[in-house]
């Protein structure tokens, strides 16, 4: 089991937002990025879910103030990280940081909307400049959908973009799409990858993307 993130680690950007209304009558708590701030990695999420009041520390971003602490997407995501070789070494955020309710069902999450990530979007930029991370893991459709816009790009069918790096030349780092680790034990599969295979295609890519992390340290140095 992955560790449970250090509270210290929060970064806590701002201290309050009320850019989005309906989310912030809703959220418990806004859920920050964590992690080390000069990461090799930074790992998006889409959005906090309500959260599990019951459970002991794994409870969800939107109740411990912590992106990617659920006892499940966060835990699986931290696992798939590490098994990738990169544990202690990725930093934890969402594209919307705030629960977006279900107006069904306010107890359960809806998908944020293009709206509410362009307000959150501001965040996600300036934590992933702080970071300056070699790659950018940005788990589901949404996720994936706010660190393209920041290119002013659009994303082209979500599943096809799985595992295939994009240069995101704003943000000066590379793009990994993954499956959100809520689907990964269906979509992994349907992709033609069991886990190992997946982990291993994963860390392939990231090797890859530092290569070309280096290789631009070595021209601008040239440049120099």
């Amino acid at each position: 089991m992955p560790s449970f993130p250090d509270p210290a680690d929060r970064n806590v950007l701002a201290a309050d937002c009320r850019r989005c209304p309906a989310l912030v009558e809703h959220r418990t708590c806004i859920s920050w990025g964590n992690g080390p701030a000069d990461a090799t990695l930074v790992v998006v999420g889409e959005a906090p879910a309500a959260g599990d009041p019951d459970a002991d520390r794994w409870r969800g971003g939107n109740l411990t103030g912590m992106a990617y602490t659920s006892r499940r997407s966060g835990r699986k995501i931290r696992e798939l990280v590490a098994d990738a070789g990169y544990g202690g070494d990725a930093y934890y955020t969402n594209a919307v940081k705030c629960f977006p309710p279900d107006p069904d069902d306010p107890g359960d999450n809806r998908e944020p909307t293009p709206e509410e990530r362009a307000n959150c979007r501001p965040y996600l930029v300036e934590e992933i400049r702080q970071v300056d991370p070699v790659a950018v893991l940005a788990t589901g459709k949404h996720a994936t959908e706010s660190v393209l816009a920041v290119d002013d790009r659009d994303l082209d069918g979500f599943l096809d973009a799985v595992l295939e790096p994009v240069n995101c030349e704003v943000l000066g780092t590379t793009l990994l799409p993954l499956v959100h680790p809520s689907y990964q034990e269906v979509w992994i599969g349907r992709l033609g990858y069991s886990y190992g295979e997946y982990v291993e295609a994963i860390r392939e890519r990231l090797a890859g993307a530092g290569a070309r992390s280096e290789a631009d340290a070595d021209s601008d140095a040239v440049g120099d």
